[in-house]
C-alpha cells in the first residue's frame, strides 16, 4: 500500500507542476497589458516602463515563471490589482465559503442520490425504479442558474421561510448561516445527486446479479444484509470514483450558484476579476481550484485502492 500511495502522490506532484505552468503562461496570453491594468488608462509610456520593471514584466517569461514558482511555493501569490491587498488572505477569506457550500451539497447529493440509487436497483422495473430515474433525467437536464432562479422564486418570494440571497458567516450566527446556505446547497447538488443516482443504480443492478449475492441469498441471509453488506460495499468503488469526477463539475456549478444567491466565494471572486481584468487572482483562483481537484483525485485513488485491493496489486506490478 505504502508503494502505491508513492506512486500516485508522484504522479499528482507532476500534475501539479505541468498544471502550475498551464495556468501562468494560460494568464499571460489573455488579452490586455497587466501594466495598463495596474497603471489605469491613459498612463504615460514611461510609468508603464516603470510598472513593468517593478512586477518583473519586462524579463523573459521563463524567468518570470521562475520567480512565480518560487513565491507560491512560499505561499505568496502577490496583490490583487484592484485593491492591492495579498491575494492569499483573499483567498483564505473566500476559500472557506465556497468550501462550506460545497460540502453542504456534497451532502445533498451523498444522501439524495445514494439513497434513490439503491431504492431504483432494489425495486427495478417498479415504481419507485421509474421515479428515481425520472428525478436523474430532470436533475442532469435542468441548468443549476435556472433551477436557482425557480427555487428563490418558490421558497423565498410564494412561501417566504428562507431568504432569496446573501451571506452570514458560521462564525458570527450558526443557525442563520445554514438558514441561507439551504437553498444554494439544493440547488448545487441536485445536478450531482442525480449522477451519482444514476451510477449507484448501475453499480448496485452489477452487484445484485453477480454469483457471491446469489451464494449469499442463498445461505439465508436477509435482504437488508446481502444488500447493505455485499452489494453496497462493493459498488462503492463506483460512488467513491464519481465523487472525485465530479468535483470539477461541483466548482464549475458554484461560480453560477454563487452569482445567483450572492455568496461571496471563489465563483464570484472568479468572476469578478475576470469582469476587472485582476491577473493575479485569476491565476491564484485557477492554480488553489486544479490542486484541490488533483488532490481530491488523489484521495479517491487511496481510498479505491482501500476498497479494492486489485487495483494495488495491478499497480505493484507495474511499478
Amino acid at each position: 500500500m505504502g508503494w502505491f500511495v508513492l506512486r500516485r502522490t508522484g504522479a499528482a506532484l507532476i500534475v501539479a507542476l505541468i498544471a502550475s505552468v498551464l495556468v501562468f503562461f494560460g494568464v499571460r496570453a489573455l488579452p490586455g497589458d497587466p501594466a495598463v491594468v495596474l497603471a489605469g488608462e491613459g498612463a504615460t509610456p514611461e510609468l508603464l516602463a516603470q510598472i513593468r520593471h517593478q512586477y518583473g514584466l519586462d524579463r523573459p517569461l521563463p524567468v518570470q515563471y521562475v520567480d512565480y514558482l518560487r513565491q507560491v511555493l512560499s505561499g505568496d501569490f502577490g496583490r490583487s490589482t484592484q485593491d492591492r491587498l495579498p491575494v492569499s488572505q483573499i483567498l483564505l477569506e473566500r476559500l472557506p465559503i465556497t468550501l462550506e457550500l460545497a460540502l453542504l451539497a456534497m451532502l445533498v447529493a451523498i444522501v439524495i442520490g445514494v439513497g434513490a440509487g439503491i431504492v431504483a436497483a432494489i425495486r427495478r422495473g417498479r415504481a419507485a425504479d421509474y421515479v428515481a430515474t425520472g428525478f436523474g433525467l430532470i436533475g442532469l437536464s435542468v441548468p443549476h442558474f435556472w433551477l436557482g432562479l425557480l427555487a428563490v422564486l418558490f421558497f423565498a418570494v410564494q412561501l417566504k421561510i428562507l431568504p432569496a440571497s446573501g451571506y452570514v458567516p458560521f462564525s458570527e450566527d450558526p443557525g442563520e448561516n445554514l438558514r441561507r446556505m439551504i437553498l444554494p446547497a439544493l440547488v448545487l447538488g441536485t445536478g450531482f445527486a442525480a449522477v451519482l443516482m444514476r451510477q449507484t443504480r448501475s453499480a448496485m443492478l452489477g452487484q445484485l446479479a453477480s454469483d457471491y449475492v446469489r451464494t449469499a441469498r442463498s445461505k439465508g441471509l436477509s435482504g437488508a444484509r446481502v444488500v447493505g453488506v455485499h452489494a453496497l460495499r462493493n459498488s462503492l468503488t463506483t460512488v467513491v470514483t464519481v465523487l472525485g469526477l465530479q468535483l470539477g463539475a461541483l466548482i464549475s456549478g458554484a461560480v453560477v450558484t454563487e452569482q445567483i444567491f450572492v455568496i461571496p466565494g471563489f465563483g464570484k471572486l472568479t468572476i469578478d476579476a475576470v469582469l476587472t481584468r485582476n491577473y493575479p487572482v485569476i491565476q491564484a483562483v485557477v492554480l488553489v481550484t486544479v490542486i484541490g481537484y488533483i488532490v481530491v483525485n488523489l484521495l479517491v485513488d487511496v481510498t479505491y485502492g482501500l476498497l479494492n485491493p486489485r487495483v494495488r496489486l495491478s499497480g505493484a506490478r507495474h511499478g
